[in-house]
């Protein structure tokens, strides 16, 4: 039986359609549809409930040291309040989950996971944690609220004084406040857009949720699902778990380079990953220029031959054109080349473009 979050009722007022996702019951859209809410967050702001994400305090005179060998990232040198990415490995190199980790205060870590893998991930901290480290799952005591869009900030302020709100990209303020409820302000989000990401005790969520709603009215705030989440992540092409990555692809094999210090004494995975050598697969953009949707799990082929398969794909509201991320092997397509994608048994045209397909700052 899947799961309610904190805003279930504040959902279903306000005509979400209830979905199951990640075991908990969620909105995957609202009576405004799917391509206004993006569009909303494109030109405007949009809120989304991502409270199914999980949280994982990790502390412990060894806390970072435990970090630097369970992830790929480097961790050292972060301040207060820093945030950092990474992916997280198994030993053949495989990713477990990726994840987004902030310094609360010294030897005190607040650790974010994708919902769908908080208890496979919890138990995999705990059977790596060094020494006194305590990994403790504290999911259910809060709720998060992703205000995301042009007009995020200025609806914030409204609520928030200036010392609550992060001055920084992937910096949070632990201790914050807004109308009038304790929380942590981070400025993250999933959807290639500015904005912030409020995490709170869960009892405060549906205060927090209609505070906001109400505030950013002017400004053209409305309340997006699912469906948005994913054609805006889609547009800015950030990966998601059990699509772009899973237990069996490298970070490095779905362009996570960035995000893997191979110059790190040590992390679970280096060496299975140094052992492989240069990875047998690339993460590409796909446009298509042929008529169809392309989503994911449909083979490409490039002058006949079969390279990789799709990861995501939809059609995109925003830049108005059908596009997908795939996995192809390394070398096989490069920007420009035409591929094709097979959809349901016809080959729908493609050419590969560089990615993102969407940024703010194009």
């Amino acid at each position: 039986m899947e799961l309610k979050t904190p805003l279930y009722d504040a959902h279903v007022r306000a005509g979400g359609k209830m979905v199951p996702f990640a075991g908990y019951l969620l909105p995957v859209q609202y009576a405004s549809g799917v391509i206004r809410e993006h569009m909303a967050v494109r030109r405007a702001a949009g809120l989304f409930d991502v409270s199914h994400m999980g949280e994982v305090i990790c502390e412990g005179e060894r806390a970072l040291e435990n970090l630097q060998l369970l992830l790929t990232n480097d961790f050292s040198g972060m301040a207060d309040g820093q945030a950092r990415y990474s992916p997280m490995c198994n030993d053949r190199g495989g990713t477990v989950d990726d994840l987004i980790v902030y310094r609360e205060r010294e030897n005190r870590y607040l650790i974010v996971v994708n919902a769908a893998n908080r208890e496979k991930d919890y138990r995999w901290m705990k059977d790596h944690a060094l020494g006194d480290t305590v990994f403790t799952d504290v999911s259910d005591d809060y709720a998060q609220i992703a205000l995301q869009g042009p007009k995020a900030i200025d609806i914030l302020a409204k609520i928030a004084g200036e010392e609550s709100i992060p001055k920084k990209y992937y910096h949070g303020v632990f201790g914050a406040e807004a109308a009038g409820i304790p929380c942590m302000i981070s400025r993250t989000g999933y959807t290639g857009e500015p904005g912030v990401e409020i995490y709170l005790a869960a009892e405060k969520a549906e205060e927090m949720w209609e505070t906001l709603l109400e505030k950013g009215k002017e400004e053209g705030l409305i309340p997006c699902g699912l469906g948005a989440r994913d054609t805006l992540r889609m547009e800015a092409a950030m990966p998601l778990y059990g699509h772009e990555m899973d237990e069996d692809i490298t970070p490095l094999e779905t362009g996570l380079a960035f995000a893997v210090k191979m110059g790190k004494e040590d992390f679970i995975g280096k060496k299975a990953l140094e052992e492989k050598g240069e990875p047998r697969l690339m993460r590409v953009g796909m446009k298509a220029t042929g008529r169809g949707i392309i989503r994911e799990s449909q083979e490409v082929y490039r002058d006949g031959r079969l390279i990789g398969r799709t990861t995501s794909g939809t059609h995109c509201p925003y830049l108005g054109y059908p596009a997908a991320m795939a996995l192809i092997e390394t070398g096989a397509a490069k920007t420009g080349d035409k591929v094709e994608a097979d959809v349901r048994g016809r080959r729908v045209e493609a050419e590969i473009v560089p990615l993102p397909f969407y940024s703010r700052k194009k």
